[in-house]
């Protein structure tokens, strides 16, 4: 039976929350999946957060194998290689060597044969970290695009369905380009239902979204977006199809496998686990409000099951902030805030909350923690916070910030709540 002292609980929530985490190493997922050695060249790409640790790990398995090419993550996501190129660039904002890194990928897959192969090496953050503007388009341009789409509330499939429209190489551009290569793609989920298209926006996935559907995102949210960038849209372009690109798609990690060694090590403490879903979406502090009432009725009720239970979630929800500018925060901090706001104090309901990736937001933290006296550890109005969705500076006055550094891996966002 778990313990239910609070350094105790502190410690399980962690615990369970990096298992999770761990569950997605790329030099573990990607062993299994890789392909027979090639007969030509091998060329390598690709994109996101885990993308450099993928790359370390694809050269330690295949030490003598000729393996050359260029991928890219996150600055700070870096990790050590012999052959392959790590080129680091901004995210969630793309900026020069985004643009940089996309031209010498398409540089790396000119010219190939069928003898040739192509590891595409995909993680969520690639979309952002992938920029080759349309022509009639600036990354200026594309900057502004990302900037509305952050701030709009809209998903990560609606985001990424705008971002492929005005992408050169987003939307399977990138396969198009590598023929008649065999191109594998292996991929690290971050996105609700782990669709290959919305992870990294698919560069060398067949595209099934439109123009059309990205001028409906835009009027939807409506979002004030560069003329340069309006017209492209209203400039017919045929997509990629499954019948141009010989998809070979190999999902290595994915959020209901992290779910799923979460809840393992939640038994083995004593807890009985009930995963709620991998692929939860809306706004972050609504989902705090739900499952604040699904907690309570466990601990009150032992319904949806009975105590001592972890609840554990998965997806990435959303955080509108429309034109009143914001404190600082992720979705993560704000989903805790307006969780314990929500729970008021209630004993015996602990949780911890964040992003796989090991950066909530533009922050420095995971995510926090979150306890039956969250409210009353600081001197500050935490419903006010909340309103100006300042929650990471709430919970680092708390001392309740949980800061990993990047993991290198990214299978999105992971939520435990205990309850004893």
């Amino acid at each position: 039976m778990a313990q239910h002292d609070d350094s105790a609980l502190r410690g399980a929530l962690t615990e369970i929350f990096m298992a999770a985490v761990k569950s997605a190493d790329p030099h573990e997922a990607l062993i299994d999946a890789l392909p027979e050695k090639p007969r030509g060249r091998c060329i390598v790409v690709g994109a996101g957060k885990a993308s450099a640790a993928m790359a370390a790990a694809l050269e330690a398995a295949w030490p003598d194998v000729d393996l050359q090419g260029v991928v890219v993550t996150r600055y700070g996501h870096a990790a050590p290689t012999q052959k392959i190129r790590i080129v680091e660039a901004a995210h969630p904002i793309s900026d020069a060597m985004s643009e940089v890194a996309s031209m010498l990928m398409m540089e790396q897959v000119k010219h190939l044969t069928v003898d040739d192969c192509v590891i595409a090496l995909i993680s969520g953050g690639g979309s952002s970290l992938l920029a080759l503007p349309r022509k009639g388009i600036t990354l200026a341009d594309k900057q502004a695009v990302n900037q509305a789409l952050l701030k709009s509330g809209a998903t990560i499939h609606e985001m990424n369905t705008v971002r492929k429209q005005l992408s050169d190489i987003k939307g399977g551009r990138l396969a198009l380009a590598a023929r008649p290569a065999r191109v594998i793609t292996l991929i690290i989920s971050d996105v609700p239902g782990d669709d290959p298209q919305s992870i990294a926006s698919g560069p060398t996935v067949a595209d099934s979204s439109t123009a059309e559907e990205a001028l409906e995102i835009i009027a939807r949210y409506r979002l004030a977006l560069p003329e340069p960038v309006m017209r492209v849209l209203h400039t017919p372009r045929a997509p990629v199809t499954a019948k141009e690109i010989d998809e070979d798609i190999r999902l290595i990690a994915t959020p209901s496998g992290a779910l799923a060694a979460a809840a393992a090590v939640a038994q083995r403490m004593g807890y009985t686990p009930l995963i709620l879903g991998d692929a939860l979406e809306g706004e972050s502090a609504q989902l705090g409000i739900m499952m604040a009432g699904i907690a309570k009725s466990v601990k009150q009720h032992g319904l949806p099951v009975k105590g001592p239970a972890v609840l554990l979630s998965g997806g990435e929800t959303t955080v509108t902030i429309g034109n009143a500018g914001a404190g600082r925060g992720g979705r993560n901090t704000e989903f805790l805030l307006a969780l314990a706001c929500a729970l008021k104090g209630e004993e015996g309901i602990y949780a911890i909350a964040g992003d796989s990736d090991g950066i909530d937001g533009t922050e420095d933290a995971a995510g926090a923690i979150v306890t039956p006296d969250t409210l009353v550890r600081t001197s500050l109005d935490a419903k006010a916070m909340l309103r100006g969705h300042d929650s990471y500076s709430y919970f680092a006055e708390a001392g309740d910030l949980v800061v990993t550094g990047p993991t290198l891996t990214n299978v999105n966002d992971i939520r435990v709540i205990v309850i004893t």
